[in-house]
């Protein structure tokens, strides 16, 4: 078209730009804007928006950036743009400017910010996102509840996503679609229900590999190896093909029932499935062995890497040594840790305890010089609970809390009246 001097008009543009932002082809795209730029073509909001949208989804936030800070008139599509990719890029505290900043929102709008929390691990601000739209009188759409979802998977507030499950899915306000089946089961899976999840998968009328995946995993991150296994041999008689996550958890399933042949046997038909083993793999498979006391073993499988090993392989090899008290491979592990993470607490704290358990004072001292030395600090302990509806965060002696006396105080009469307890347990004869 462009060769033969034909003329373009906006909706040839539009499609083509959104062609390239479907494609993911940020050159063609650029391309393509140059040459609106050099024919002087006069840019409707549309078009721009249009412009300003494949540059978001084919990666290039700061031409994104810099089109929408020229545009001077900006709908609700322009600002949801920059949300979704100042999402993708984790700055999140931009997207939320955006957001707050915005003449006027529809839901699509409220959609985009409360997805923003919960990609880049914010779970309950997205909850929190969640409930101011529902008291603006928002209906969400099936989007919006997987984010949310997503969040209670995140954060564990089982009570929150029962909410979700029962007001509007069970009560048809959101059509029910296998996307949102899939959420439902990661989310009670990772909320430790998984009798639920397992309901809601045999349930559906028909599952994708996201939903066999999902049933997979979760019975393997609680323990149920054989039904893990189970699951994923029913899944492959049915015919479909095993992917990356899918291995991740029949191999997380071995490690938890200590199936060190038969996670071997799964780990090697990865290649016969057109699965090339990755990093999460090799995690597993040291993880396994570790814990099974082939330390050796775990430490030549690293070696063997095609890749570079990460937290999470020198981390399961680390937790093996533990386990089996083998203080030597346990510094390997802890140094190669250390150079990925230098800051981390709990790297330290764990070396420290196993040389502690096996006797050797002096390589806890060691180990003490280093954290004062890089000046590490080992990080307080967290926990998250929600009543009412509301979520309440402790952080070990923490006193900045607004009825943090009144909690301190109630908190002593509890172990105290345990330490009663457990003294008239003791005092009270033995029935004969």
């Amino acid at each position: 078209m462009y060769s033969n001097n034909v003329e373009f008009n906006d909706v040839t543009l539009i499609t083509v730009f959104s062609a390239c932002s479907l494609k993911g082809d940020l050159n063609l795209g650029k391309s393509v804007h140059e040459l609106v730029e050099k024919r002087g073509v006069e840019c409707s909001l549309n078009l721009t928006n249009a412009i300003l949208d494949m540059y978001v989804k084919c990666g290039c936030l700061p031409l994104a950036k810099e089109i929408f800070d020229k545009m001077e008139i900006k709908d609700v599509f322009s600002w949801t743009s920059m949300i979704h990719g100042y999402a993708k890029y984790g700055e999140v505290d931009l997207a939320l400017k955006c957001f707050t900043e915005m003449p006027e929102r529809n839901v699509v709008s409220w959609n985009a910010m409360i997805a923003c929390y919960s990609q880049n691990n914010r779970p309950l601000e997205a909850l929190e996102l969640f409930r101011e739209m529902e008291k603006r009188g928002l209906s969400p759409m099936e989007s919006t509840l997987v984010s949310v979802l997503s969040g209670c998977a995140q954060s564990g507030s089982l009570d929150f996503g029962r909410r979700i499950h029962d007001y509007y899915i069970k009560q048809k306000r959101v059509k029910y679609s296998v996307i949102l089946a899939n959420t439902l089961i990661d989310m009670y899976g990772k909320c430790g229900s998984m009798d639920v999840a397992g309901e809601l998968f045999h349930e559906m009328p028909e599952r994708d590999l996201v939903s066999w995946n999902a049933v997979i995993v979760g019975c393997a991150s609680h323990g149920l190896a054989e039904k893990a296994i189970a699951l994923f041999e029913q899944m492959k008689s049915w015919g479909l093909e095993p992917d990356s996550i899918t291995f991740v958890g029949v191999l997380s399933a071995c490690v938890h029932g200590g199936l060190v042949n038969q996670g071997w046997e799964y780990f090697r038909s990865m290649e016969l499935n057109g699965s090339f083993p990755e990093v999460a793999h090799y995690a597993c498979m040291v993880d396994l062995l570790g814990r099974s006391g082939h330390l050796k073993e775990a430490y030549e499988l690293i070696k063997q890497m095609p890749m570079e090993p990460d937290k999470a392989v020198w981390g399961a090899l680390l937790n093996g040594c533990r386990m089996h008290g083998n203080v030597e491979l346990a510094k390997v592990a802890a140094e190669k840790l250390i150079e990925l993470d230098p800051q981390d607490s709990g790297i330290y704290v764990l070396l420290a305890s196993l040389c502690a358990n096996e006797g050797k004072w002096a390589d806890v001292r060691m180990v003490r010089s280093l954290m004062r030395a890089k000046g590490v600090k080992k990080n307080p302990g967290y926990s998250l609970i929600e009543v009412g509806g509301k979520f309440y965060e402790f952080v070990a002696a923490d006193d900045s809390h607004l009825e943090s006396q009144a909690i301190y105080k109630m908190l002593d009469k509890i172990i105290l009246l345990s330490k009663l307890e457990e003294y008239v347990s003791d005092a009270q004869p033995e029935q004969p």
